[in-house]
This record gives C-alpha cells, sequence and structure tokens, in this order.
C-alpha cells in the first residue's frame, strides 16, 4: 500500500538486506541504545574577566603547545588516498619553510610555567566600554513583484587569511603559547591554500553539494558519492524496480561513485520527485543498501524501522518562494530555543506549518527577536533531541516537508525574527543502516578509526576532522542551510568535544591556558571551526555563530584574521550551572560575591549568550529552575481562586529574579527554552519502550508516550493561573531590553555585592538593577550608587501583582540624585528593596 506525505507517494519499503549491521538509535529494538539526554559531565569554567585597559584580558596561566595530529586513510586532492591528513600533508610538503618544520619539532617538550587563574570576590566589577555594538540600518523591504530569490544579490567574498597575530594584542599571556598559536595558524594558512590550489577557493570547495549527491541538470540526473571503501555500487530504487543490476555506479581513482540517468524518451526526469533512492555497495562489511550521504531528504513509512532516501524535486510551481527579506543581526540577541516536534499543546508531534503559525508569533509577542530551532537534521531517534544526526542535509520529515520548513522560516523573517540553526558536526549517530558510520563498510569512511572515532559516553561516531573530503561535506553542510533555507545562523553544539581529544569529559578547567594549548587540543578541529567561520562570515556577513564551549578556550569569538577561532559568541554554559548548584542550597547560602563572579566571568572583547536554563535542564534526569523552586506545588497551588504556600512564593519571586539578574549580568545576548518562561510544570521525556542494557539491567520506558513531550502554553495564557504572572513578566524583560538594549551597552559597572543584605545593585547603560535576594528582610530609604544625575523612575519591578508579586513598589514614586558618592559610584538615590524583589529604574525621560 503506499502511503502520502504532504504530496509524495511512497509505496511500501521492500525488506532490507539482513545484514545491514544496523546499531544504533532505533526505540523499536531492545538492542537499540538509549539516550534521554545528552550530556558534558565536565565542569563548567571561564576566566575572570578584566578591564580593557589592562595588558590582558584575563588572568590564567600559559600552557604547552601541540601539533596536529593524523589518523585514518583520507583523500587528498589531485592524488591517491593516503594514510595522512591535509594538515600532516602540508608538513610533509617540501614547500613547508625549514623553520616551520623546527617549530613543529620543537613542539614536543616545551611546558611553559605561569600564573595560575585569579579567583575570588570582588567588591565591584567594572566592565567599562566591554562591547562596542556598531549601529545597523534596518532592511529595505523587497519589490512587492518579486520574490527574494528574484533580487539581485551583492557579490560575496571570503577574504583571505590575515597574519594571525592580534590575539596576542588581546590578551599578553598568549605569548608564551606562541609556538602553539603560530603552529595552529600557519597549518590554518596551508590548508587554505591547498583549497584555493585545488578547489578554487573555499567558496568552490563549500559547494559540494553542487557535485555530489543527486545533481539534475537540462538532460538527466548525475549521482555521485565518496564511498572509497566499496568494491561495486549501484543506484537502486523506485524508479528502477529497486534492481541492483539496473544501473550499476563507476569509481574514480579518488573513490567517487558516479552514474548519469539520462530523461525519459517523453523528457521527463528519469527518477520521478518523491521516488524512494538508495546505493547498494558490495564492501569489506559485505552487501549493504544505504542511503545517500547527500541526501535532501529522507522519510521513514508507516510500520517500518529503515528510513528511506528521497528523490525530492517538486516541479517549479510547487517550490517554495522564499517573499521576505533576511532580518539584520540585531545589536541584542534575544533567543527563544525551540523544538517543533514537541511545540504542540497536544501529546503529538507537531509540524513546520503549525510552529509556524502557531508559535512564531507567540514568540514575537513576547519580545525575543531570534529563534533558534533543534533538531533540524534527520535524526532516526527522535528522543536524541536531533544529537545523533543519521541524513546531514535533510530537514526532519517528522514535522514535514522541506518546503514547509521554507516556510516557517520565511514567516519568521516577515515577523522580524532571526532563525538560528542548531547544528550537529561534533558528532554523528552510529546508526549503520540511516547515517554515515561505516557507510562504505569502513570504520575509517568519515571518522576517526578506533577508540578515538567513538564518543563514549554519547554513543555516537567522531569526525576526522583532518579528512579532505570530510571537510568538504561538513563545510557544504553548513552552507546548504544558509544558501538553501535561508536560516540566518547556527548554533555549533558540542564544541568543547570537538576541540579536545578528551571532549572535555571527566576533566574540571580551571583557567590554566596549558589546558588549552597542549597534548590534548584537536587542532585539526579547532582549524576546522576556524574555516567554517571564515565561510559563514564571508559569504554570509549578516549571520549569526555561537558556539557550545564549557572549557572558556581563549580566543574562541576573536576573529579569524587576528588568529581566532572566529565565533560571534560563545554560549555562557557556566551560570546555568551555578543556578542548579545554589537551587540545591539553602537561601542564607546564597552568595551574592559568587553569583556576580559567575555572571561577569567571561573574557573581554567576547561575546556570550547568558541563560539561567536551556532544554538540557528540562529533560527527564534534570529540573526546570521552576521545579526545583516549587516543586509539586505547581500541580495543586498554582491557581488564583485558591491559597498559595511559602514554597510557591518563594519560587515565583527568584524564578522571576533569577532571569533578570541572568539577562542583565550574564551576557551580549539571552536564551531561554520554550516554556521555562512562565516555569513549564513538566519536564521532557520522548516516547520510549522498556530497554535492557549488555549488563542485564532495564531502564523502564513510557509505553512510547507523547505526554510528557509537549508544550503546555496554555497554562502560560492562562490568566487564572500564577504561571502567567511568570509569562508577562518574561514578556516584560524582553521589551524592557529592547528599549533600552542594556545587554549591549558599553556601560556595565557592579556597585554592591552585600553578603550580610543579601543585595546586588549594578549598572547596565543608563539603567539601575537593584535586587534584594533576603528571604525576610524589606529595607526602606536604601541607597544605591548611580553615575547620572536627575530624577528615575521604575522601569520594571518584579513585584508587580500582574507578574504575581504584591504590588509593594509604587510604579509612579520619583527618585531624585543626590551628589553623595556611594559605593565608588559619584551619585545616589534611596530606594525601598522588598524581600526577594528586583527593580530596575531609569532616567526619568521629563
Amino acid at each position: 500500500m503506499p502511503f502520502a506525505l504532504s504530496g509524495i507517494r511512497l509505496p511500501t519499503a521492500p525488506g532490507m538486506p539482513s545484514r545491514s549491521g544496523f546499531r544504533g538509535e532505533r526505540r523499536s529494538s531492545a538492542n537499540f541504545s538509549f539516550l534521554s539526554k545528552k550530556t558534558d559531565s565536565s565542569p563548567r569554567k571561564i576566566c575572570a574577566s578584566r578591564s580593557p585597559s589592562s595588558p590582558s584580558f584575563d588572568t590564567d596561566s600559559p600552557s604547552t603547545p601541540m601539533a596536529a595530529t593524523a589518523a585514518g586513510k583520507v583523500l587528498v586532492p589531485g592524488g591517491e588516498s593516503q594514510d595522512s591528513s591535509p594538515l600532516t600533508e602540508a608538513i610533509q610538503n617540501p614547500d613547508v619553510a625549514d623553520e616551520d618544520l623546527k617549530l613543529f619539532e620543537d613542539v614536543v617538550g616545551l611546558p611553559t610555567e605561569g600564573e595560575s587563574a585569579v579567583e575570588g570576590e570582588q567588591a565591584s566589577v567594572s566592565l567599562e566600554n566591554l562591547v562596542e555594538v556598531e549601529d545597523r540600518e534596518q532592511p529595505e523591504l523587497f519589490p512587492a513583484d518579486k520574490t527574494v530569490e528574484q533580487v539581485e544579490e551583492k557579490p560575496r567574498v571570503i577574504p583571505p587569511p590575515g597574519n594571525g597575530q592580534k590575539i596576542y594584542e588581546y590578551d599578553s599571556y598568549l605569548k608564551a603559547h606562541r609556538t602553539h598559536l603560530d603552529y595552529r595558524y600557519s597549518q590554518y594558512r596551508r590548508l587554505r591554500a591547498l583549497i584555493d590550489e585545488h578547489e578554487g577557493g573555499l567558496d568552490a570547495f563549500s559547494r559540494g553539494y553542487e557535485k555530489f549527491g543527486f545533481i539534475k541538470s537540462a538532460s538527466g540526473v548525475t549521482y555521485r558519492e565518496w564511498a572509497p571503501g566499496a568494491k561495486w555500487a549501484a543506484l537502486i530504487g523506485d524508479f528502477n524496480n529497486w534492481n541492483p543490476n539496473a544501473d550499476v555506479m563507476t569509481k574514480n581513482e579518488f573513490g567517487v561513485w558516479e552514474i548519469f540517468l539520462p530523461n525519459n524518451a517523453d523528457g521527463s526526469p528519469p527518477i520521478p520527485h518523491g521516488s524512494r533512492v538508495k546505493i547498494r555497495m558490495d564492501t569489506p562489511s559485505g552487501v549493504k543498501d544505504s542511503i545517500p550521504a547527500w541526501i535532501k531528504f529522507s522519510v521513514q513509512a508507516p510500520g517500518e524501522i529503515p528510513y528511506n532516501g528521497i528523490f525530492y524535486d517538486p516541479p517549479e510551481e510547487e517550490r517554495y518562494m522564499f517573499k521576505h527579506p533576511q532580518p539584520k543581526a540585531p545589536k541584542s540577541l534575544r533567543i527563544y530555543e525551540s523544538h517543533v516536534g514537541m511545540s504542540s499543546m497536544e501529546p503529538k508531534i507537531n509540524t513546520y506549518a503549525n510552529f509556524r503559525d502557531d508559535v512564531l508569533p507567540r514568540i514575537k509577542r513576547l519580545g525575543y527577536n531570534a529563534v533558534q530551532i533543534m533538531a533540524i537534521q534527520e535524526h532516526s531517534y527522535y528522543g536524541s533531541f536531533g544529537y545523533h544526526v543519521t541524513n546531514f542535509f535533510a530537514p526532519s520529515s517528522r514535522f514535514g516537508t522541506p518546503d514547509d520548513l521554507k516556510s516557517l522560516i520565511d514567516k519568521a523573517h516577515e515577523l522580524g525574527l532571526l532563525v538560528l540553526m542548531d547544528i550537529v558536526h561534533s558528532h554523528a549517530s552510529n546508526n549503520v543502516l540511516d547515517g554515515l558510520n561505516q557507510f562504505d563498510g569502513t570504520d575509517t569512511h568519515y571518522f576517526h578509526s578506533g577508540s578515538r572515532g567513538h564518543h563514549w559516553m554519547w554513543d555516537s561516531r567522531l569526525f576526522n576532522y583532518g579528512s579532505w573530503e570530510v571537510l568538504r561535506f561538513l563545510l557544504s553542510n553548513a552552507r546548504w542551510w544558509l544558501d538553501e533555507y535561508k536560516f540566518d545562523g547556527f548554533r555549533f553544539d558540542g564544541v568543547t568535544s570537538m576541540m579536545y581529544t578528551h571532549h572535555g569529559l571527566e576533566v574540571s578547567f580551571t583557567g590554566d591556558y596549558n589546558e588549552y594549548f597542549g597534548f590534548a587540543t584537536d587542532v585539526e578541529a579547532v582549524i576546522y571551526l576556524m574555516l567554517v567561520n571564515d565561510l559563514i562570515h564571508g559569504l554570509f556577513p549578516e549571520a549569526v555563530s555561537i558556539g557550545e564551549d564549557v572549557s572558556g578556550m581563549p580566543t574562541f569569538c576573536i576573529p579569524v584574521k587576528d588568529g581566532g577561532v572566529g565565533f560571534d559568541y560563545r554560549l555562557h554554559m557556566a551560570i546555568a550551572d551555578k543556578w542548579i548548584e545554589l537551587l540545591k542550597l539553602q537561601d542564607e547560602d546564597w552568595k551574592m560575591g559568587d553569583i556576580v563572579h559567575t555572571l561577569t566571568n567571561r573574557r573581554w572583547l567576547e561575546k556570550c549568550v547568558g541563560y539561567a536554563e536551556s532544554h538540557d535542564q528540562a529533560l527527564v534526569g534534570d529540573k526546570t529552575v521552576a521545579f526545583w523552586l516549587m516543586d509539586k506545588d505547581m500541580y495543586d497551588y498554582m491557581a488564583l481562586d485558591r491559597p498559595s504556600t511559602p514554597r510557591i512564593d518563594r519560587g515565583i519571586a527568584l524564578h522571576k529574579m533569577i532571569r533578570l539578574v541572568t539577562m542583565g549580568l550574564g551576557g551580549e545576548g539571552y536564551l531561554n527554552f520554550m516554556g521555562n518562561e512562565f516555569g513549564h510544570p513538566e519536564w521532557i521525556d520522548f516516547p520510549r519502550g522498556e530497554q535492557t542494557l549488555p549488563n542485564g539491567s532495564t531502564i523502564p520506558g513510557n509505553n512510547y508516550s507523547f505526554d510528557k513531550c509537549r508544550r503546555r502554553f496554555d497554562l502560560g495564557d492562562a490568566e487564572y493561573l500564577r504561571y502567567h504572572g511568570l509569562q508577562e513578566f518574561d514578556q516584560a524583560m524582553q521589551h524592557l531590553e529592547e528599549k533600552y538594549g542594556f545587554m549591549t551597552s558599553k556601560h556595565q559597572y557592579v556597585s554592591r555585592q552585600d553578603e550580610g543584605d543579601k543585595m546586588i545593585v549594578f549598572e547596565r547603560g543608563d539603567l539601575v538593577f537593584v535586587f534584594n535576594f533576603h528571604w525576610t528582610n524589606s529595607y526602606f530609604d536604601y541607597r544605591v550608587g548611580c553615575l547620572k544625575p536627575g530624577k528615575y523612575k521604575v522601569v520594571l519591578s518584579s513585584d508587580d501583582a500582574l507578574f504575581g508579586g504584591f504590588n509593594r513598589i509604587d510604579p509612579e514614586a520619583e527618585y531624585f540624585t543626590s551628589e553623595r558618592t556611594y559605593n565608588n559610584r559619584p551619585r545616589s538615590f534611596l530606594v525601598y528593596a522588598p524581600t526577594r524583589t528586583a527593580v530596575v529604574y531609569a532616567p526619568s525621560d521629563e
């Protein structure tokens, strides 16, 4: 029986060969591994910030340099497959200068001692002139009679490499690691030169999807696949009745298989749109059918375990054409982290279309200016949250078609929202049947061999970033999503795992520079990150690049031309960990200096995205901030028509304060996971069955229930519930930032961290933030320092009744400064600071 998916008719798939050797994350088999959460067990610590007037922007110590490593059988342009990486090939190249080889040889045995990181509380924290933000023009509307594709674009150019030396001006402590860093940059430059010589530049190199996979032309369809380990290959599918003898492929000297299928006699394409396709190969592991590595769409038919590649080529009149321009990158990035599948209020898998129509307007109304979407790349196991990718170029078919996703993105652009993709280049699913693992029957195809190619905690495969074709694949993948789907940037997942051979597991990063520039550094992976940031910022100058790094790698957010890794933002993961740590303590054990230090602990000139909690804290096995605070009381005492409890009152008050102080001090960007803005009372538990582990123990399932894999937005919208007050406060917080732009202000000063009063007072931009974390004490005529003279007014109070507070702050009150210095501030004024309340004051417009 055929079945339909958004207009595509797919007949039932034939049986797959039993020796395909499927391993991985299919929930319908007891032998498949269960992944409820991708975790990183390493403690998260980032170096203390310093004023830009200091000679460097941190106080961490020097390190040991390291050379690039080579592993696995890789393809070097212009020659046969070799047991080396392009980076090693560059070292072996006779054109390499003798001094560079001497530099490489001298790497071993040169550990350099240096200062340890300085820790501890400070009476005040000054980050004056921390960030300068360039004013950006608003986008012009496109002509009404033209689509985005019809408007002529300006040429986009990837600039040549710089000299990589400016990092030493930013941070003098890096000079002690010049051997490592100069080696890293020399190998980056050498790789850029190789790409220029053999591929015509990074621009052309990143268009791999125009050469590999299915390429349609006026005369037919060409299919190419890099599979050097295969001994024989044929293209099979609905179009040839799955006959392996009908379309046998040929292999060139570089391990690339190819076949050309001419159009039919009537001029129709040889492979109809919506047809299932696979490549059958005779490999060292046996005969296997695989989904093409560069497939643009794949589908799991009802009742079947394997996915099938889909030849997705709708007629012109059915293809979605973008109508709206991409917004310019905002000064302040306020991100709504989301997952399409679990965005419905009903227990089901939601669609791109429903997300477009129901969730995007909500995000806009709440005041966020960017939506970060998880689980876009196809993943055969739903419960992996999208982090075990099987088909890197294919949007997840669970939620709809590629054109449905384009429609979603276009709608977001119409609303002025950036759309960021949670991209996974740090690892891949170990699924042999649907993914890249053992694609050509070898262990070393896209990944490192042996233990280096396996992530023991995530149960996944690790890319060989020294392989020429892996670089082509991943760089082209990043470009594909930006070019074809008009994403506005990426949040790169698991960057710490990429940059170190220990993957940050069971490692405590203290800030010592030897931890960053030593033998545990995977230089090839760092160079890949430099290349992909070159690509993003060169060809898509408005695109945003965010890296998930828990280690605090120096140079992470410094431009590549200056010697950095090139990200725009670092995800400030230590903040969420700190809040969980504090929420396990009694209120009297909270240290104000500890909170401030964690929130401001970032490098000079490095922009960070701060957050109190993300999806990580919402999964089964963890707790959201709301659940830590209110626990089971949320189920019985959130209705306004019944009395509250002390636990609920405390939880609602601190939930608001935690989020506001995080936005106020935690970085130049802010992130929230959908539903957490109103304290969603349920965790996330993907549908799953019972699993038996190799040791004989079992992990109980949930009978494949979707009940905890949804978002109850109706709770936040219900005015008769206390959740509504939390949602209203989050909305007010976003709109306050939109109006005043305090996250990216050049002025930030923490004037008070009082451990006795449990008070934190700081300035960000023109605003004065006053937090009273004390559980019983309220303070009358409490003096707070400020910079600007004149009259101040309340612009946000967490105690407002609209936000579930007690209305103890008069919103109409006026506060006049006196020329009295206080807490190292030139002026001050008196306020009322009720217990567990945050109030923001701004100079009066009058």
